[in-house]
Parts: structure tokens; sequence; C-alpha cells
């Protein structure tokens, strides 16, 4: 397959690693920024799941806590149905800068998807990652 099978952001952003963490591995960090609604086993194996008010959902399963510089989980692709096993892995790397935290996501798996899926897949997180990590911003802005 000739498709990227990556998705890569990277952000400054003008907060401590400890309170970057924070964000992006509690209930209520990732409720508040992510979803509206959190849950999270900050553990290796570990479930968590995103909800939104419009009524979509999805699991997670932790995969990496090196805190406070990595946290990774897989998650459910879109286009896939829920029993489907094919996962992304998304891991967040923190790295302490003068003026705060360089974060950097990195999502990967993509390959795995046939076509059809792939495109709308690819599509909609890359589009997402940006304004993911605008509302981390904002919501680290506003605390």
């Amino acid at each position: 397959m000739g498709f990227p099978d990556r998705i890569e952001r990277t952000v400054e952003l003008a907060h401590a690693p400890a309170r970057v963490w924070r964000a992006l591995t509690t209930a209520e960090g990732l409720g508040t920024w992510f979803g509206d609604e959190a849950e999270i086993d900050l553990r290796p194996g570990g479930p968590a799941r995103l909800a939104w008010k419009e009524g979509f959902a999805v699991r997670m399963r932790v995969e990496r806590v090196e805190e406070p510089r990595v946290f990774g989980y897989t998650w459910q692709i879109m286009g896939l149905a829920e029993d489907d096993p094919r996962r992304t892995y998304v891991e967040f790397t923190l790295e302490p800068v003068a003026a705060g935290t360089r974060l950097t996501v990195v999502e990967s798996g993509f390959a795995q998807l046939p076509d059809e899926v792939y495109e709308k897949a690819h599509e909609s997180n890359t589009q997402g990652w940006g304004n993911e990590l605008g509302k981390l911003a904002a919501h680290l802005d506003a605390a």
C-alpha cells in the first residue's frame, strides 16, 4: 500500500510537562479537552473510554505509561465495526523545553486498512489531531 501509515503532529505548550501529563492521562483532563466524558485506568493493559454528547464513544486500551514522558494507547478505527480487532496506536511524547513542553502525538497503524476505510479514517484523524491539540492548548491556557 502506498498510503502513509502514520499521522504526526508537534505543538509547543507554555505549561510544565507535569501539567500536560495530567491533561493527557486523567479522566478529568481527557473529559475536558478531548471528549465530554472520560474514564481511564492508567496502567499498561488498562481500559479507557471517551464519550461525546453527540452519542459517539470510543474504547481505548492503555499500552504505555512512562510518567511524565510517554503515554500510549490503542483505539478503535472509525469506519470499522466496534468488534473489529484492528486498532491504531496513539503515542504522546512530552519533552521539557524552555517555554514549557514540546508535545508530539503520533498515530500509526493505518496501513492495515482497506482502501475505502483508510482514506476516511486517515483524513478524519489528520484533521482531528489538529483540532484536538488546539483544544488541549486552550484548556491548559484557561486553567
